[in-house]
């Protein structure tokens, strides 16, 4: 049954939000529709190099017209953490717009994904005055000093998966830190965003210190990594979109960045792990929640062969019990994907893989739409697939499983280790020792044990290794991430 709220109702927010209000302009025209059913959700247009340019000098305006970056710490505090109190005020809200314009089920966006941005918000409310530097005698009369400051005006650029939390988990700590900022959202799934920015202004946060554009990656997202206001750059997204960022920050300015980039997580189940129904459930969790279009994604099933097949028999009832639906439907559990050009990229990938050699144990293919339009794929596991293939090398950023197997712990260890990512890894043992070895060996950012992968807490700096990134979001370490540190020596003495 559909639930009661009717998603035609909502009021989409439309625009760019600039200075505090919703500002119109004459670029490119970008329709938007709900992934679940295509629906029509509204028409945007691409802020461009003039949007920008507008959006940037307006967040430098507002840093000069408040003293959002000079006033004592604990003010910046209060003000965040009214703007989490108002977030919440209006989670049913935020939780429809989110469900209905992205990927994201209505009953997760209004359990984890508003609840935890108005968390996160209030947690770097709360850190503010905690932000602190170093004071140390040098001798002689002579004081070392290491002070943390905001770099001033920052861009924050998020994909379209989790698209309110990712954004909050860059503009809050910035915030924090005393930056304004500037934030791209996906073309894809725009609205929410908008709908925080504004929420934001009407809690009481100063006009531009939080703007936020609309537009493409090629046109709005480079400009606004070139633009000279903008001092840093925050990006969650593809590691070849990740690399684009990075080429363009160092041309155009020298600009720190922090980029959250693609992975291929494996998820190692060793011979005694636990009770394998429960097991399956994390396992399948771990690559079919949000159809799999999650960065942590467990997308390689590394299991020992004592227990591979009863463990895959499991998994394979898990796939079959998916019921595919509308974001907003309670019976909903196999998530839409985001749009038709990524289903096709997902089936491409999997027909190369078994035009390789892989063999297709479920699914391998897209299901056709309840609704005629709208976008889903089968939940599948692919078996047989080696390391020199499409499969093995690419994210496919659905719910898409590759299997292995192994016969003693060091060589599934071995197997863990991708060519290219180190983004995250799932662990599932009953043995001390292995967990402690496999956190000590695996090499990624982020590693679950016994658990599927998930939303990080607040205090886990969430990021990763080689071709998944650098830098950190959440934590201390993404908070300090939107500073610099300045030296100075001070001879008091003189």
């Amino acid at each position: 049954m559909l639930h009661p709220v009717d998603p035609g109702s909502l009021s989409m927010p439309s625009g760019h939000f600039i200075g505090g209000r919703f500002v119109q302009m004459s670029g490119e025209k970008i329709q938007v529709s709900c992934p679940s059913d295509g629906r029509h959700l509204g028409t945007l247009d691409d802020a461009g190099e003039n949007g920008v340019d507008e959006a940037a000098k307006d967040a430098r305006n507002a840093l000069a017209r408040s003293s959002w970056a000079t006033a004592n710490p604990r003010e910046r505090g209060r003000a965040l953490c009214a703007f989490a109190d108002a977030i919440e005020a209006q989670a049913e809200r935020l939780a429809m717009i989110e469900a209905v314009g992205s990927s994201r089920l209505l009953r997760l966006t209004r359990t984890r994904d508003i609840t935890r941005t108005a968390g996160v918000i209030r947690y770097y409310g709360e850190f503010c005055d905690k932000l602190d530097g170093s004071l140390t005698p040098a001798g002689n009369g002579v004081m070392s000093a290491v002070r943390n400051e905001p770099y001033g005006v920052v861009a924050g650029i998020v994909p379209w998966n989790f698209p309110i939390i990712t954004a909050a988990w860059k503009f809050a700590p910035a915030l924090a830190a005393g930056n304004a900022v500037v934030m791209k959202t996906s073309e894809l799934t725009p609205h929410s965003l908008l709908a925080v920015a504004e929420i934001a202004c009407q809690a009481g946060l100063p006009p531009g210190l939080l703007n936020v554009v609309n537009g493409y990656g090629a046109t709005t997202g480079a400009a606004l990594v070139r633009h000279p206001e903008i001092g840093m750059v925050s990006f969650t997204g593809s590691t070849k979109t990740g690399a684009d960022i990075m080429s363009l920050a160092a041309y155009h300015g020298i600009k720190p960045v922090s980029l959250e980039l693609g992975g291929k997580g494996p998820q190692l189940v060793c011979a005694d792990p636990g009770d394998l129904d429960d097991i399956a459930g994390k396992v399948a969790a771990g690559f079919i929640d949000n159809a799999g279009q999650v960065c942590t994604a467990g997308s390689r099933l590394i299991v020992h062969e004592s227990i591979a097949d009863a463990l895959l028999e499991r998994i394979e009832q898990k796939c079959r019990d998916v019921h595919p639906g509308r974001t907003w439907d309670d019976a909903t559990t196999l998530a839409p994907v985001i749009s038709a050009g990524q289903l096709a990229r997902i089936s491409t990938l999997v027909n190369q893989t078994v035009a390789e050699g892989a063999t297709v144990r479920i699914g391998g293919a897209p299901i056709p739409s309840p609704y005629g339009s709208g976008h889903f794929h089968a939940p599948t596991i692919l078996e047989n697939v080696g390391r020199d293939m499409t499969g093995f090398r690419e994210e496919f950023f659905g719910p898409i499983l590759i299997v292995d197997r192994f016969r003693d712990f060091e060589e599934g260890l071995a197997k863990t280790r991708h060519p290219v990512y180190g983004l995250s890894a799932n662990v599932y043992t009953r043995s001390l020792p292995e967990a402690m070895r496999a956190v000590e060996t695996i090499e990624a950012g982020m590693i679950w044990v016994n658990q599927p992968g998930r939303a990080p807490e607040f205090t886990f700096p969430a990021g990763g290794f080689r071709s998944s990134g650098f830098g950190k979001d959440m934590g201390r370490e993404g908070l300090l991430g939107f500073t610099r540190q300045k030296a100075a020596w001070i001879n008091y003495a003189a």
